[in-house]
């Protein structure tokens, strides 16, 4: 797997995309599981599956593209809504960036890291450590690069963010990922129970930095990406619970920009799993 990585790492972008088209609609094709999962959500949020099936060729350009990204050369990136983010940089009190399973949120990380890395510290990006050691070796390293930091989902990962912004720099995470259980709390999310993250809002009212929602966009025939900054409608909730309800509020706002590059078949509503660490 490492040297298809790197030999995939070498083709252009486009071809990778279309390589990926071809690998979304094998997997729908062959998994009832994923099929029913990724009409179901989408039905859930009120979109009939011929107004998002462009989501099926973008999870697999989302796969396709990673080789590129991980270990190839830097693809063309598009810049929109940066005001809030040189704003919320100047308050000096740290920058949290939420952004749901959409678009390319690898590209949104590396972004963020060429252009505000030099000057205000490298961001801190939380991942979930692969559980296959081939893939395992392979992101190992892959991620980290000038001005962007990995932390993985541990408490080691967690006070490595909390260090971060408390020295005013970044950390970006994905608040729509199932979190194990006793790690999070039931919050509606497109009107449906899901357990969700509470972990962004903590950090958010730990350490008062700043919440800002990003999103990569992937343009058409392997132009690139459109890196998204929004700020949130209203302030931060003081309170965790009604906060981490209203962060579920933002990413559907976000999701409903472009449904289309959203990861309909994530498992968004799947129960928690157990976290063994916790459990021991």
């Amino acid at each position: 797997m490492p040297f298809l990585f790197r030999l995939f790492s070498r083709c252009p972008l486009w071809l990778l995309h279309a390589f990926g088209v071809m690998l979304g609609w094998l997997v729908f094709a062959l998994s009832p599981t994923y099929r029913r999962r990724f009409v179901a959500n989408a039905s859930l949020a009120g979109y009939a599956f011929t107004q998002v099936r462009a989501a099926v060729s973008h999870a697999g350009r989302m796969a396709a593209e990673l080789p590129r990204l991980w270990l190839g050369a830097p693809t063309p990136l598009k810049w929109e809504g940066t005001a809030c983010v040189d704003a919320a940089y100047a308050q000096g009190r740290g920058v949290i960036f939420l952004t749901p399973h959409m678009g390319c949120f690898e590209a949104t990380g590396q972004g963020l890291a060429q252009r505000y890395g030099p000057s205000h510290g490298a961001i801190v990006a939380l991942y979930r450590p692969a559980r296959h050691p081939l893939m395992a070796e392979v992101m190992q390293g892959a991620r980290e690069r000038p001005g962007l930091e990995m932390a993985p989902t541990t408490l080691a990962g967690v006070r490595q963010m909390i260090k971060a912004l408390r020295a005013g720099r970044a950390v970006g995470l994905l608040p729509d990922q199932v979190p194990p259980e006793g790690m999070g709390q039931w919050a509606p999310f497109f009107g449906q129970p899901a357990y969700t993250m509470t972990l962004g809002a903590r950090l958010a009212l730990q350490t008062g930095a700043t919440v800002l929602l990003a999103w990569g966009e992937r343009l058409s025939w392997g132009r690139g990406f459109r890196l998204h900054f929004r700020e949130l409608l209203e302030p931060l909730s003081p309170k965790l619970e009604p906060a981490v309800v209203q962060i579920n509020q933002e990413m559907e706002r976000v999701i409903r920009e472009c449904p289309q590059q959203y990861l309909w078949g994530y498992g968004r509503y799947k129960q928690p799993r157990v976290d063994p660490v916790r459990e021991a």
